[in-house]
């Protein structure tokens, strides 16, 4: 019988697996600025983004969604709690993750591999989504009749021109990679790990969609989408073979000392008392002599009129 455990089998790291820290910075970092760079090229689309916008929002309204506004409604009874809300969804996202990344390197490099491969595929296919799909925020839609937190309350990382800001990409509300990477954190850490409380890192993406429908920054169908993106880029980048498994333990001998697929031994030849002939289970001995059964067809027959004798 064999038993099989599931990564991570100790505390320490798979340096072997760990890639060189000079490369990888440089990639992420390069994945980053690409991503910045990429949503600033695709700003402008003005007329294009708010008429999505309105599309997204009677989709929504035909779903039976529930209102962006009821979060919204929550937050602004207190404003020192809005006020967080615009800090968490300004200052959390990017440094979570890169956090994330880091813990994995360090500790779960094998997990690394795979969620920095992830979360490049999510952000990429995002990137492409927002230069097909422009779309304006619910905080800008009248018809949602919603509150810009951001530019009422603080902090805020948008200008207040959206069709000339320089920072940031504000049309690029589809899909939300504030979830998206949200999730990815928290799942990565589960995987990756094996405390109790591990399950516990879900409250990341379900406090950041909240943040984000609450400030008006996305609608619930940037949340969907980005699910259903990383759920595509999670199946795709699998954890390979060796990192899902460790290698399996060694049965235990049985009371003879021999075990099924153990290695021959070395003084092991044949004909001689007590050899094994093949790897596998022990071979039989005559009820008489104690002595092997012979693997050869041949010499099986030639000793088999002794056999008859000693029997009589």
């Amino acid at each position: 019988m064999t038993y099989a455990r599931t990564e991570p089998t100790d505390q320490e790291p798979d340096i072997r697996a760990r890639p060189p820290l000079v490369r990888e910075f440089l990639l992420v970092a390069g994945l980053f600025l690409a991503y910045k760079f990429g949503r600033q090229a695709a700003n402008g689309h003005v007329e294009e983004a708010f008429r999505n916008a309105g599309n997204v929002w009677d989709l929504e309204r035909a779903l039976h969604l529930p209102g962006e506004g009821a979060v919204q409604g929550l937050l602004l009874h207190s404003q020192p709690l809005i006020h967080a809300a615009n800090t968490y969804y300004a200052a959390v996202h990017f440094p979570a993750t890169a956090l994330f990344l880091v813990w994995l390197y360090w500790r779960r490099p094998r997990h690394y591999v795979r969620s920095r491969r992830v979360l490049a595929a999510l952000t990429g296919a995002a990137l492409v989504l927002h230069l097909l799909f422009p779309l304006a925020p619910p905080r800008m839609l009248p018809a949602a009749g919603l509150v810009d937190t951001g530019q009422v309350y603080g902090p805020t990382v948008y200008g207040q021109t959206p069709a000339t800001d320089t920072m940031a990409n504000q049309f690029a509300a589809m899909p939300s990679l504030h979830v998206g990477w949200a999730v990815m954190v928290a799942v990565g850490l589960i995987v990756a790990t094996r405390s109790r409380w591990r399950w516990l890192w879900l409250l990341h993406p379900a406090l950041t969609l909240l943040v984000v429908v609450g400030t008006a920054n996305h609608y619930w169908l940037d949340a969907i989408v980005v699910g259903a993106m990383l759920a595509v880029a999670l199946a795709v980048f699998r954890l390979p073979p060796s990192a899902r498994t460790a290698p399996a333990r060694q049965p235990r001998p049985d009371l003879r000392g021999s075990v099924e697929g153990s290695p021959v031994p070395a003084y092991a030849g044949g004909g001689a008392p007590g050899a094994f002939a093949s790897v596998g289970p022990s071979p039989s001995f005559g009820a008489a002599g104690g002595s092997a059964e012979p693997a050869d067809g041949a010499d099986a027959g030639s000793r088999a009129p002794a056999r008859a004798g000693a029997a009589r």
